[in-house]
């Protein structure tokens, strides 16, 4: 098959860390490669290069026959490369179509095509399944209809070669299996694929071939067709991974509990008549399509929106027009749904970031001053307990993989003890490894009594951790239905809002 991409040799360092060692790699025409490793692993590195946002220490990139200037995304372009971004590039104040047409026409030009711009999006959007409004601000949008501008953006350029890092972290299944569909529909066209995905069977349903990388080299290549998921797993992480299985234990009192809860009002009414309760020792888990309400159920649970109706209760007392630190006082932790935006500061070090929500407690500072060596020592704890890979107290934590950062924010939360915990897509964008040791922390704080409750668009985590599990449509929530007791047809139709009489109706 007539290769379109060619990388030879490629090593990228960061001082002392090597994140991508001596690796080579080539994509056919009409071909869909998945790259596959461990957070951290230096896929999206690999691919930065690829695309020009990194210059390689040494090695080539040839598309089409054409070697590529090192560092210049604008030559990846004009030579028919597309990436799609596992963190957004978006402008949160500008709309949809001014997102996807920014940087798409040339200065000297009088008057924009926004007319011509605005049908060519929305033939993309409906061949693609991903419905957008175009004069919406994109600011305004839950992280999965963004992920889904992301997409267009790219494919709004006529890219030749598209690479995707993450492109369904935030679809649920039928979104991505609609976007891979159309994806190799494409690829019969000429369209070459690569795409990073932590997903296995993502991988194993949408791929011819699969790359590998592990520490930074390439350590194996498979033809699809002659591996399995078990092995590529084994293959990523280097030992083989078993996800943790939840037990039955006894369930206690009530912890969290919300009645009638309604956020917004009118036309802007976001969560409509909410009910339910989270048990000591118990996950209760909500599963829906992303943009339903999840990120205003997020906020009300973090103390960033309160409710405009019913009552929201923790511990007996009411928090609904508790702020974030109320909320944390009151014994609340959070893992947010975007650990880049809410859950982390980029800039600071690992150790600020541990201390970030308890900093004003005795423990961390004392007359306005602030220990230091207790907020490192402390930091240095859950570094070992959590496996932070990679990271010391003085890390900068935006060093850190996606699963590092994770694990961070997952054991500032965990290591307080608290009464209550909203876990907000947990595993979003992690590898095999980091959602093994996510859920095992998630099911050790459930075993010690901490009342949980998981917000996740992959149906497999929310039935394997959820004691109870509710849909969530239009911002109403169904009736809970045991874990046990559910089936793949009935938590389909619970999510497009078909509930039975006795629930909510949709």
């Amino acid at each position: 098959m007539t290769k379109v991409l060619e990388l030879q040799g490629i090593t990228k360092r960061f001082g002392a860390l090597t994140a991508n060692d001596d690796v080579s790699l080539s994509l056919a025409q009409g071909e869909i490669l998945a790259l596959l490793g461990e957070n951290g692993a230096g896929k999206t590195t690999l691919m930065n290069i690829l695309f020009g946002h990194y210059a390689a220490d040494e090695g080539t990139v040839h598309v089409f026959g054409q070697e590529l200037p090192p560092g210049k995304p604008r030559a990846a372009i004009e030579a028919g490369v597309g990436m799609v971004h596992q963190h957004f590039t978006l402008s949160g104040n500008l709309t949809v179509l001014e997102n996807v047409m920014l940087g798409s026409e040339p200065l000297s030009r009088l008057r924009s095509a926004r007319q011509e711009a605005r049908a060519k999006l929305m033939r993309i959007a409906d061949r693609f399944g991903l419905p957008v409004d175009p004069d919406a601000k994109v600011g305004k949008m839950s992280v999965g209809e963004r992920q889904r501008v992301e997409i267009l953006k790219a494919l709004y350029r006529d890219a030749r070669v598209l690479i995707l890092d993450e492109p369904t972290a935030v679809l649920a299944r039928p979104e991505a299996q609609r976007l891979f569909e159309t994806l190799r529909d494409m690829t019969r066209e000429g369209l070459s694929l690569i795409f990073i995905s932590h997903k296995l069977h993502e991988v194993m349903s949408a791929s011819d071939r699969v790359a590998v990388l592990r520490g930074g080299q390439m350590v194996a290549e498979r033809e699809t067709s002659q591996t399995s998921a078990a092995e590529l797993a084994e293959l990523m992480v280097g030992r083989k991974v078993e996800r943790p299985v939840r037990t039955d234990h006894e369930i206690g009192a009530p912890v969290l509990v919300a009645s009638k809860v309604r956020v917004g009002s009118g036309a802007e009414t976001r969560l409509d008549d909410v009910d339910f309760t989270v048990h000591a020792g118990e996950i209760l888990g909500i599963v829906g399509v992303s943009g339903n309400g999840q990120a205003a159920l997020g906020g009300l649970l973090s103390g960033l929106e309160h409710p405009s109706g019913g009552t929201l209760k923790l511990g007996g007392e009411d928090v609904g027009a508790l702020g974030p630190r109320g909320m944390i006082t009151a014994g609340a932790g959070r893992v947010p749904e975007d650990r880049h935006s809410e859950g982390a500061v980029g800039e600071l070090s690992v150790w600020e970031n541990a201390v970030l929500e308890r900093l004003r407690t005795p423990a961390f500072s004392r007359r306005g001053f602030v220990r230091q060596r207790a907020c490192k020592s402390y930091a240095a704890e859950l570094i070992d307990r959590f496996d932070i890979r990679g990271a010391s107290p003085e890390t900068r934590t935006r060093l850190l993989s996606g699963g590092n950062m994770q694990k961070l924010i997952l054991g500032r939360v965990l290591s307080n003890g608290p009464r209550f915990v909203l876990a907000n897509q947990p595993t979003r964008g992690l590898d095999e490894g980091a959602i093994a040791a996510v859920h095992a922390e998630l099911l050790a704080a459930r075993s010690e009594g901490a009342a949980i409750l998981l917000i996740s668009e992959e149906l497999e985590e929310a039935v394997a951790l959820s004691d109870r599990i509710q849909a969530i449509v239009k911002g109403r929530l169904s009736q809970p239905i045991s874990a046990d007791e559910v089936d793949p047809q009935r938590l389909g139709l619970m999510m497009a809002g078909v509930w039975k009489e006795d629930d909510h109706a949709a």
